[in-house]
């Protein structure tokens, strides 16, 4: 195998990201072993063209193995496989939450990391249909990623990085934090507030349609081309608000938004917010 090619485990392999994080995979030149539990998983992978291996066949020559399971399985996975995993080797998580909840089993000597997708910014400058097409990221639009690793070794970091490379391809950049950094990210600032208002701009729309009466395409033309002013505006300054609209942007913030909403960017907070999403009554540090 030659340098900078590895022996990579994807756990979930037929699951919604499993399935993404496969299919970028497949196009490199890595040793790759697919692992599936479920019955439509399983079929999703050999209908693929890729052969399935069982899991603990999997892992114990692994350099790195992708857990592409969801948060709540990641503790009763973690504690199965990462016994059965060789010294020195990277267990992957693709997302922060388990880890930065302690929900993950270790060992000493199996180095924990993070890796998350960006996803294309919607200031990418995308050149073909497919890139437009590709909003999610992994398929044709280049978008960053956000990686933690829990070890100094350049050797393990460029292993890393190389494997969120691969599955998240094309990558732009790849951006290192800590995982509780990366954990501030996602959710905080990405789910808790940008997602949020994503939806609270759909309800908006439905609202100006269904309540108000205004023609569907006319809302929809108009809150799109705005909302790309706002957030080139808001977020990288291409051109001043005009003063009808900043009064109209502090009255938006009087009605909607809670004057102590930063609060939630605080560590007792983000242990609240992880404690709903994987379920738990309490997260022990």
């Amino acid at each position: 195998m030659s340098e900078n090619t590895y022996t990579i485990a994807v756990i979930g392999a037929g699951g919604k990201m499993g399935m993404r994080v496969s299919n970028n995979l497949v196009r490199t030149d890595h040793a790759v072993k697919y692992v599936e539990n479920s019955e439509g998983g399983r079929a999703r992978t050999l209908e693929a063209g890729r052969e399935l291996t069982d899991a603990v066949t999997a892992v114990q020559d692994a350099d790195i193995v992708v857990l592409a399971v969801p948060d709540l399985a990641l503790a009763s996975v973690t504690a199965d496989l990462v016994p059965q995993m060789r010294a020195g080797a990277v267990v992957l998580t693709l997302d922060p939450a388990a880890a930065y909840a302690g929900l993950l089993a270790t060992r000493e000597d199996v180095i924990q990391a993070v890796a998350h997708p960006c996803h294309p910014s919607v200031f990418l400058q995308r050149q073909t249909p497919e890139e437009w097409a590709d909003t999610f990221g992994g398929i044709a639009a280049p978008q960053d990623a956000i990686a933690a690793v829990e070890s100094e070794d350049d050797a393990v970091k460029t292993l890393v990085e190389t494997t969120v490379r691969a599955i998240y391809a094309p990558v732009v950049d790849v951006h290192w934090v800590t995982v509780k950094q990366l954990a501030q990210l996602e959710p905080t600032l990405v789910e808790t507030v940008a997602c949020m208002i994503g939806e609270l701009l759909n309800e908006a729309l439905q609202e100006a349609v269904h309540t108000m009466g205004v023609p569907e395409a006319a809302a929809r033309s108009i809150l799109y081309g705005h909302t790309q002013v706002a957030l080139a505006n808001g977020l990288r300054g291409d051109n001043p608000f005009s003063d009808a609209c900043l009064i109209a942007m502090d009255y938006g913030r009087e009605s909607i938004i809670k004057e102590d909403w930063k609060k939630i960017f605080r560590d007792d907070e983000l242990d609240k917010n992880l404690a709903r999403m994987l379920h738990l009554d309490a997260i022990e540090r």
